[in-house]
């Protein structure tokens, strides 16, 4: 469900014509002079301009409660000075009124006072926000006759609040639903404002501005306006205005496919509108905050959201709000079984859509009434609501594309299988047409989330269909999207003018390619009620069913916080590591056996060649410690030596070849402490030494202590070494994993002047053979779908590194220059990054000391890139 933000001007220019100089009156009478003086004298010879001034700053501040406590008693002070004041005072009382979401409130006042506005400035003030209040109850045909009214006046004379009339004209065909059409006029009012000047009216024509992209779901443009109002709301300390374009960034992230993120977002937006007495967006919140827990299944938690903002929405007779709840009341209630109540919603939804004449909100009552047709095998009924949906002008394209989803599941169930394909294909092509659309490389990482149940659906669907190649076609492509484009491995299809893409997946010949690479490869697939493992050798490829995805990813967090624990994990022979085995490999062992008489002793002992594809919670479990319980219990790295890839189509570009002539080194680490939560690593040192001496002086190019800094890094070239190593501590943003940051010596007194950041790393293009992260999670703590775990190692990825080694929890300072000395002397000896690694993981393992648990080697993972 979109979010439609109701979000007039909250100071900036119109403000200042409300509070502007005094204009000239006529010449009073003695007596009615008197009567004025007395006044003022009561009011103790308060001034009404620096009272009025005064609440229009509380106004734009945000405090809403305080602002409609000074209009109120501004109101009782002044009203009878003059009609000049009492109409300053009635509209600044209207407007708070109107922000709050209390709209009849503000008509009442606007509509009761006794003399007409004395002034034509006054007159388009008074019409503006009583035609705004008209808009937001749904009165559109009285607020289209203000409008109209106002704009009579302006043609009268250039009053400068004539382009707040034109902003305003905006909100109400957003309120329409027409919101190609409001656009034109939000875009009309932001040079306006610019050019005077008032950063106030430009943050508030950003936030209109965000408003219609987000409700064309023109995502990452609406996160740049948001984004920007925030920041400049900010420095003017308008509080509300604040909030609300932090909704509207949250609501922006939400659809493009990051819910953590949007939910952090309006959590704190709703406690800062309930802080600031903003009813209306708290509703708003409310509501968003509900969508997120509904999609993770909490519906409970979402259901009472829900709940609570129908009931303030309707206290506040906001009617906009209501038909928001009713939506999400409707869709919860259908997913949670409750059909008769999730009708009650729908209906509501249809009813007042329908008196509105707004066919963009008839169209969510109709997706709803398609589901529940559905449940009841009215399939000719459900058929009908969902084609209605999917080829509506006035459904935005998510909706088209759930719409063609449902259709397909239809088709499926009826036993129409060139139906149901041809709807899977339609819905993902409406998909990836809106993928297409987004500009920015942070858009379209977690963008793959709306898809996930698309995806998931189809593979499952061509897999029962006994099409088990394709259904790996489909999976595949996929994968690692945003990183191939950026590799020009795939051509990003760029803003397209429809809604409608292009869902063709690459032709894939998987046995090749492991035989390129020399290995077997298994990709997997986690679905929601049950996945996938393709096990791919050279001859052949077999799938495999697995459980679903819960299961899985249940057993792998309990087994991570056991490797991170004090216990050995070789003790707990029957653990979660002997489950994922079983689980994860043991159903392509014989097919790994078979692989192993084909190879050399030499081969053998080095381990068969394993390249792991995973998906969703696999990408944070490192399988060379799972446990392999014949012929007796051992880590399965003894028995294979094991590469992550993001996709067969990365890993069949992947670099091959021997090792360059003379190879070179760029090394950082050893930083000074930036700060007390970066404290000094006492064996960076010995670690940056131990791997020195691996490489001739020449060869090698040493940044440590205050020379390590990050733009000692990008000018150090480095596109022209072979190796690539750091030696420090590292941050991972969950939130914001392009934030992620390789922490180094601090340039200037900024605070965030040590941080390398994975977004400046990805600017640099690597030609390096590996490059090490020897630093705590260099993998990165978030995993996209589809992208795979995004952070410092991504970052190398995308610079074009062709192998990177990261961490997937904390590293030690005290094994870790072991282990490190021990990968680069296997390196000069001609191994593989992968080959070197896994020697180097052994020596720990096989050692006599507490390193031998994997939770000193096995935090590193490696990956292999372009």
């Amino acid at each position: 469900m979109p979010l439609r933000r109701r979000r007039p001007n909250r100071g900036g220019q119109e403000s200042l014509l409300l509070i502007g100089a005094a204009r000239a009156r006529p010449l009073l009478s003695i007596a009615i002079a008197f009567v004025i003086v007395c006044q003022v004298a009561c009011s103790r010879h308060r001034d009404p301009q620096a009272v009025l001034d005064h609440a229009m700053r509380t106004l734009q501040q945000g405090d809403m409660v305080d602002a409609t406590l000074e209009a109120e008693k501004g109101y009782r002070e002044f009203h009878t000075a003059s009609a000049e004041w009492a109409w300053k005072f009635a509209i600044l009382r209207a407007r708070v009124l109107h922000g709050r979401g209390m709209d009849d409130e503000a008509i009442k006042i606007l509509t009761s006072e006794p003399a007409s506005p004395p002034s034509g400035e006054l007159a388009i003030q008074k019409l503006r926000w009583e035609g705004l209040s008209y808009a937001s109850l749904h009165k559109f045909t009285q607020a289209e006759e203000d409008f109209r009214e106002a704009e009579k006046l302006c043609t009268v004379a250039a009053f400068p609040v004539c382009a707040a009339v034109v902003s305003a004209r905006g909100v109400l065909e957003m309120n329409q639903g027409h919101y190609a059409q409001a656009q034109t006029y939000f875009e009309r009012v932001l040079p306006a404002a610019r050019a005077t000047g008032d950063q106030l009216w430009e943050a508030n024509a950003l936030l209109d501005l965000s408003w219609s992209a987000l409700s064309q779901a023109h995502y990452d443009e609406a996160l740049d306006w948001a984004y920007e109002a925030r920041q400049i709301s900010i420095e003017r300390n308008s509080a509300d205005l604040a909030q609300a374009a932090l909704g509207n960034m949250g609501w922006a992230y939400y659809k493009l496919g990051d819910p953590e993120k949007a939910l952090a977002m309006f959590v704190e937006a709703r406690e800062r509108a309930r802080m600031l007495g903003d009813m209306a967006d708290q509703v708003k919140w409310l509501t968003n905050a509900g969508l997120v827990h509904m999609d993770a299944h909490d519906f409970n938690v979402a259901e009472g959201l829900f709940r609570q903002s129908l009931d303030l929405a309707t206290k506040i007779k906001s009617r906009e709000d209501m038909i928001n709840a009713h939506i999400a009341l409707a869709f919860v209630s259908e997913q949670t079984g409750k059909l008769a109540e999730a009708k009650h919603h729908a209906d509501q939804v249809l009813s007042m859509a329908r008196a509105d004449g707004n066919k963009d909100d008839e169209v969510y009552a109709r997706l709803v009434q398609g589901d529940l047709a559905a449940r009841e095998h009215d399939t000719a009924a459900a058929e009908a609501a969902f084609r209605e949906v999917a080829q509506s002008p006035d459904a935005v394209v998510f909706l088209k594309w759930q719409a063609k989803h449902s259709l397909a599941r239809l088709h499926e169930d009826k036993n129409q299988p060139e139906s149901a394909e041809n709807e899977y294909r339609s819905a993902l092509s409406t998909f990836e047409g809106a993928r297409a659309n987004l500009k920015k490389m942070d858009s379209r990482l977690p963008f793959l989330t709306n898809a996930t149940a698309i995806y998931d659906d189809y593979i499952h669907f061509l897999v029962s269909r006994g099409k088990t190649d394709e259904a790996l076609q489909v999976a595949d492509y996929s994968r690692a999207r945003t990183l191939s484009e950026g590799l020009g491995l795939l051509a990003h299809a760029g803003p397209s003018s429809g809604s409608t893409g292009s869902f063709k997946p690459y032709p894939l010949n998987a046995s090749q390619v492991a035989r390129r690479a020399g290995g077997t490869i298994l990709f997997y697939w986690l679905g929601d009620k049950q996945s996938y493992l393709w096990a791919i050798t050279p001859q052949k490829t077999s799938l495999y069913t697995l459980p679903s995805a819960a299961e899985i990813e249940a057993a792998v967090q309990r087994y991570r916080k056991a490797l991170v624990g004090p216990e050995d994990a070789l003790a707990g022979a029957e653990g979660d590591g002997t489950v994922l085995y079983r689980m994860l490999v043991a159903p392509a062992q014989a097919l790994l056996k078979a692989q192993v008489p084909q190879v050399s002793q030499m081969q053998r002992d080095m381990g068969h060649p394993v390249f792991i594809i995973p998906d969703g919670g696999l990408n944070s479990l490192n399988f060379e410690a799972l446990l392999v319980s014949e012929p007796q219990p051992h880590y399965w790295i003894e028995d294979v030596t094991i590469s992550n890839a993001n996709s067969i189509r990365l890993l069949a570009s992947s670099r091959k070849g021997p090792a360059r002539v003379s190879p070179n080194i760029l090394l950082f680490g050893d930083a000074v402490t930036a700060n007390v939560d970066y404290p000094s690593l006492p064996k960076a040192a010995l670690e940056m030494e131990s791997i020195q001496k691996h490489f001739p002086t020449a060869q090698a190019r040493v940044f440590a202590r205050e020379q390590a800094t990050p733009p000692a890094y990008i000018d150090s070239k480095p596109e022209q070494f072979s190796y690539i190593h750091f030696v420090t501590h590292g941050t991972a943003s969950r939130l914001s994993p392009l934030e992620s940051a390789i922490v180094l010596s601090k340039t200037t007194s900024a605070d965030d002047s040590f941080k390398l950041y994975a977004r400046d790393i990805i600017g640099h293009q690597l030609r390096a053979d590996l490059v090490t992260v020897s630093a705590c999670y260099g993998a990165g703590s978030r995993a996209y779908s589809g992208e795979g775990l995004v952070g410092l190692s991504w970052a190398f990825l995308r610079a074009g590194a062709h192998n990177v080694i990261g961490a997937l929890w904390e590293v030690s300072d005290d094994s870790t220059p072991k282990l490190m000395d021990r990968l680069y002397s296997e390196v000069k000896k001609g191994k593989s990054p992968a080959e070197a690694l896994r020697a180097a993981k052994l020596s720990l393992l096989h050692s006599n000391s507490a390193f031998r648990k994997p939770f000193y080697w096995a935090p590193f993972q490696l990956y292999t890139g372009s």
